[in-house]
């Protein structure tokens, strides 16, 4: 899997299928589409014949303490066999309690029992599933209590514990960054980049002070300063997806985003500080 890829929504999925511009993969949220039939499952099987497929779950719940859901599992295996896809992924976070989902991907916290924890579930995942699993860094409002790192060293020890990839998302980066007042490229200089197996870019909304990431875009130019100091840290291209989940305006200007990403790329792996 290689290039830029758009993360497949339902408001422009029969647009998407007739364009003739380019678009190198798709990333599907799997819960929206693996127990579909009808008219969906026929539009999803329609675009696998023209691109790659990758999962990028929300249930997974990794660094929970509830037992791993297996008929959540039995579905993205199934998913896993369609498509094929080099990885899967899902978030360093937990995301259901006493076996309800929250709906929401809540933050860890940042200790060794819960590196300890992720690890093994991991191992478990590998195990059941076969396919690499990557975990993406996630945003967060408020610290768990009872941290005993940040949110960069824990990254790094998790990955390294559970011996898994990383899903960097750029725009994450920046939304904690100015939530919690951290340097966003120091940030980056901490991460492992040769575990980094995707990159997410995406758009976020300013409400009161805080930024939510929201997937509303476009893409600020501040994360793209970030994506190209990650790739130039990286010194390879990195399968980038453009994510545009809510207030989705027509197809064309989503692909605009997915063209400035790889004029971004470009500029990054020759050098270049700005377009």
């Amino acid at each position: 899997m290689e290039g830029i890829g758009l993360g497949l929504r339902q408001a422009f999925v029969a647009e998407l299928m007739t364009t003739g511009r380019r678009v190198d993969w798709l990333e599907i949220t799997p819960e929206n589409w693996m127990f579909q039939g009808g008219k969906r499952a026929y539009e999803l099987a329609a675009c696998a014949e023209r691109w790659p497929i990758v999962p990028h779950s929300v249930s997974l719940s990794i660094g929970g303490i509830d037992p791993l859901d297996g008929a959540f599992l039995d579905g993205i295996e199934r998913t896993l066999k369609q498509f094929d896809p080099p990885f899967w992924s899902d978030h360093l976070c937990y995301s259901s309690i006493a076996g309800r989902p929250l709906h929401d991907l809540l933050p860890l916290p940042f200790t060794n029992e819960s590196i300890d924890n992720t690890a093994r579930r991991v191992a478990e995942v590998k195990r059941r599933l076969g396919t690499p699993l990557l975990l993406e860094n996630a945003t967060y409002y408020s610290h768990m209590p009872g941290c005993t790192m940040d949110e960069a060293e824990f990254i790094a020890r998790t990955l390294a514990a559970a011996d898994c990839g990383l899903l960097l998302d750029v725009n994450n980066v920046y939304v904690n960054s100015i939530n919690h007042r951290f340097d966003a490229r120091a940030f980056l200089d901490r991460l492992p980049m040769e575990r980094v197996a995707q990159i997410h870019v995406a758009g976020h909304t300013l409400i009161e002070g805080t930024i939510i990431d929201t997937h509303i875009g476009p893409v600020i130019d501040e994360v793209w300063s970030l994506y190209r100091h990650a790739l130039a840290r990286a010194g390879r291209m990195i399968p980038t997806l453009v994510e545009w989940d809510a207030e989705i305006p027509p197809l064309d200007k989503v692909l605009d985003e997915v063209d400035r990403a790889r004029a971004h790329a470009e500029a990054a792996l020759a050098g270049k500080r700005t377009l």
